[in-house]
């Protein structure tokens, strides 16, 4: 089976051929923008508790509650974790547990509200709900039958 990697999205050809659809554009666009070559760190998971509610996990081990910074502007979340510099003194026979510096960018739809978040066991949990306004929502419209 072949295996490859995507590094490019010819945007500009998909952009003509589809209407309305700009808002997707310029998202897809910040998505791979933003997208580095160390995207795995911190390890985090996507959680779909039901059709409105979802939780991004993100393995914060290590880092205080002063360290760590959670941001939602223009329908990015931005997770930010920045380490107090080490103590020199110690020394390490064996470094595994990594103390990096991040910062993990979700994108989110239209509609999500960012209900809270909680740190537990070394996971920062975001709680996220889907929030769609009446107006949005599907209707059924009468059909009239006429003879």
């Amino acid at each position: 089976m072949t295996q490859f990697t995507l590094h490019t999205l010819d945007l500009p050809s998909l952009h003509r051929h589809a209407i309305g659809f700009d808002q997707l554009f310029e998202q897809l666009n910040r998505t791979f923008a933003n997208s580095k070559s160390d995207g795995n760190y911190p390890p985090h998971n996507v959680v779909k508790i039901d059709d409105t509610h979802y939780v991004i996990e993100l393995a914060v081990a290590g880092f205080a509650d002063s360290e760590i910074d959670v941001e939602l502007k223009d329908n990015i979340l931005t997770v930010r974790g920045d380490k107090a510099k080490a103590d020199e003194s110690v020394e390490y026979l064996h470094k595994g547990i990594s103390a990096r510096n991040f910062t993990r960018t979700f994108p989110l739809a239209e509609h999500i509200e960012v209900r809270g978040a909680t740190v537990k066991n070394g996971i920062l949990a975001i709680a996220l709900e889907q929030i769609v306004p009446e107006e949005d929502k599907p209707k059924k419209i009468a059909i009239t039958f006429t003879k």
